[in-house]
């Protein structure tokens, strides 16, 4: 019994070891791999860029005062439409002391200058009536008091406009009113009543009452490298993509690229601008992140085959094609453009051949 027991012990020692022999040997032996087959096909191929940018309008205005105040009345608010010349706003003049002083005292002037004039033209008429004077004499005198008289309204306007921003014989066109100067969407009014607003002058660029803009001719301002400028054109057409818009792209035509580079972050890059064609009641809003879709390169009917197929060494460029006997031969090929995916084959290879993919089938 006990020489019985020995021997399956014996043989179970064996049956392990000739297992973990066989397991080992199995794992070492090279795994049988295979490669994609991949056809050389004919298609159209184009290489394309993608940049990004804004939508804006093309005619975009900041409405400033004409005098400083302070604002009364505002009569719109962002997102209403308005026309050129209609009133947005109405301002309280704060008048410049100085020259509210300065137009106070040529009134005066003005006044007196009035009276002596009319007090010389009631002496030069009597002398007239008697013939003591020539009609000669009398037009000069009479002419002298007209221009005093002239003189004294254009004063009292002056002090008018410089104390209340208007005048009675400019009532129409009141500097108090703030009037938009182009038709268009008002996009945004950064201020509220109560605030104090200045001119435009030399020494400051004046307060922003509003932002009008034409909404209905807009433009796609972007940036694109160094790298790519070199192939685009004015006249090239784009696509163009929102993403605040789903499922929704449009085109555009290329109409400016900037003739000087930009640097950022540390690369040179083109300021390029496209003429945007929307769909009737569609609403774009200024300011949509965008992506501009730019075809540099085509190719019509051109034979295809896709990157993985290649393989680079130096300054050639190769493929593995397969032959009549199944076997994988290393060929040289020439090629063309690529779109990142497909690249064109322009000399070693022709329509339905096979070459070998780079991506490696394990066999399990």
């Amino acid at each position: 019994m006990k020489k019985v027991l020995k021997y399956i012990v014996v043989a179970l020692i064996a049956i392990v070891f000739l297992g973990t022999f066989i397991f080992l040997f199995v794992k070492s032996k090279p795994k049988e791999v295979k490669y994609h087959e991949l056809t050389v096909e004919q298609a159209d191929i184009q290489r394309t860029t993608v940049v990004t940018g804004k939508i804006e309008p093309r005619n975009e205005v900041n409405i400033k005062p004409q005098i400083n105040g302070i604002i009364a009345e505002l009569y719109k608010e962002a997102g209403q439409h308005v026309e050129r010349g209609e009133v947005i706003a109405k301002l309280t003049v704060i008048p410049d002391m100085t020259s509210l002083s300065s137009a106070q005292s040529r009134v005066r002037l003005a006044d007196i200058n009035l009276k002596q004039a009319a007090t010389n033209l009631e002496r030069e008429k009597a002398l007239y009536d008697k013939n003591l004077v020539s009609a000669e004499e009398y037009d000069q005198v009479q002419q002298q008091y007209n221009q005093a008289k002239e003189e004294r309204a254009a004063a009292q306007d002056a002090l008018e406009v410089i104390r209340d921003g208007v005048s009675k014989s400019n009532a129409k066109s009141s500097s108090t009113l703030v009037r938009s100067t182009i038709t268009g969407l008002i996009l945004d009014i950064p201020v509220k009543v109560g605030n104090s607003v200045i001119q435009a002058n030399t020494m400051n660029d004046g307060t922003t009452v509003a932002t009008v803009a034409n909404m209905n001719d807009l433009i796609f301002d972007g940036q694109i490298d160094e790298t790519e400028v070199g192939a685009l054109a004015e006249g090239m057409p784009v696509v163009i993509t929102i993403g605040a818009l789903q499922d929704y792209s449009f085109d555009a035509t290329l109409e400016y690229i900037a003739p000087k580079a930009v640097e950022n972050n540390g690369s040179n890059q083109f300021e390029i601008k496209a003429a945007v064609k929307t769909e009737p009641g569609k609403t774009i809003r200024s300011g949509y992140s965008a992506n501009a879709e730019i075809v540099l390169q085509r190719a019509e009917q051109v034979l295809t085959v896709s990157e993985s197929a290649l393989e680079f060494s130096g300054d050639s460029t190769f493929v593995y094609l397969k032959g009549a006997d199944g076997a994988f031969a290393r060929t040289q090929v020439t090629t063309g453009i690529s779109d990142g995916i497909n690249i064109e084959v322009k000399d070693g290879l022709k329509k339905g051949d096979v070459v070998r993919g780079n991506q490696i089938i394990e066999e399990k």
